[in-house]
């Protein structure tokens, strides 16, 4: 199979939904010009400004135009510069698209697809490194997706645009230029499928975006010294393949939940409370959480790469729950 970037393969999956369904548009800052990391390059040039519209910077006036939209016929695909901004759409994207379907009886849809990059890469500070996941998760009626690699980026994109209510798809900057293989034909990607990128014994880590990577390389590291990791990309965050999560768990007894948004209120708590309301017998010690510190992300390099968690930390947390017995002391 070829092997295309992450963000190449975006383009990709934009491009082709794009030449087979007419009704699907672009909406966002700078689109035209590719957005600003280049997503789009290429797309108005094809499909034309109409297709591919800039907007004003206002991100509520943007996302009120797209729920719009998609209740008269469109698919809109907004874009939304850094997640950071997003801010800005809440009212719209929370009390309206996400909600409309429901109070409509069925009757109305929400084809909308909010396409958001953040995650903590590049020296971007504080107002544009943030991971709000957990923030969407609590809200019913959103679907929240979080890609790990580029075929699970164009295929789980796909899945986005031909949704008929709202998602919001979550794209890591610091895996745009990260590479793997894509098929030829890009097939959707069922949501609500995790994927198992590696089988292991002794612990389970479920990894969220940039810290799959990371989590394979912790177990790799691990492995050295005798112990299986079996790593697992949720993929979709909202719905939850919590069978995935449970069966691994029974099996190795342990669970470290890894994400790179602040430990406080991030989904490794509810991960941690969904599987020790089922599965609380199979346990051998308590579910490990590995997440930024309760802190705004630093512009400085240095003080950036010791804000964010990474292998050191997964590798640290997986040996914390390697020593605790049943009863939750050390073992």
């Amino acid at each position: 199979m070829p092997e295309l970037r992450y963000i190449d393969a975006i383009r990709r999956a934009l491009q082709e939904e794009m030449e087979n369904d007419e009704s699907i548009v672009i909406l966002g800052e700078d689109v035209t010009l590719g957005g600003p990391f280049g997503a789009t390059t290429g797309l108005a040039d094809k499909f034309g400004v109409t297709r591919v519209r800039n907007t004003p910077i206002s991100e509520g006036a943007v996302m009120g135009m797209a729920v719009g939209a998609s209740l008269v016929g469109l698919r809109p695909i907004v874009e939304i510069m850094f997640v950071d901004f997003i801010t800005l759409a809440m009212d719209q994207l929370v009390n309206h698209a996400a909600k409309l379907h429901y109070m409509s009886g069925g009757q109305l849809r929400v084809p909308l697809t909010v396409r958001v990059q953040g995650g903590i890469s590049g020296g971007y500070g504080a107002h544009h490194s943030q991971s709000l996941e957990a923030w969407f998760l609590h809200v019913p009626g959103l679907k929240v997706v979080a890609p790990a690699t580029a075929s699970d980026a164009a295929g789980l994109l796909k899945s986005a645009i031909r949704d008929d209510n709202p998602v919001l798809f979550l794209e890591h900057r610091a895996l745009y230029w990260t590479g793997g293989e894509v098929g030829e034909v890009i097939e959707p990607i069922i949501f609500g499928r995790a994927a198992i990128r590696r089988a292991g014994t002794d612990a389970t880590v479920v990894a969220v975006s940039r810290m799959v990577p990371a989590a394979l390389e912790a177990a790799e590291r691990l492995e050295e010294s005798g112990t299986s990791i079996e790593v697992i990309d949720p993929r979709t965050l909202a719905p939850l393949d919590l069978d995935t999560i449970l069966e691994s768990v029974r099996r190795t007894g342990r669970l470290v939940v890894a994400h790179e948004a602040v430990t406080v209120g991030g989904i490794g708590g509810e991960i941690a409370a969904q599987v020790q309301e089922v599965a609380f017998a199979d346990l051998t010690g308590p579910v490990l959480r590995v997440g930024a510190p309760f802190a705004p992300v630093a512009s400085s390099p240095v003080l950036e790469k010791l804000f964010a968690p990474g292998v050191d930390a997964i590798v640290d947390a997986v040996q914390r729950s390697l020593a605790f017995s049943r009863d939750g002391a050390p073992a």
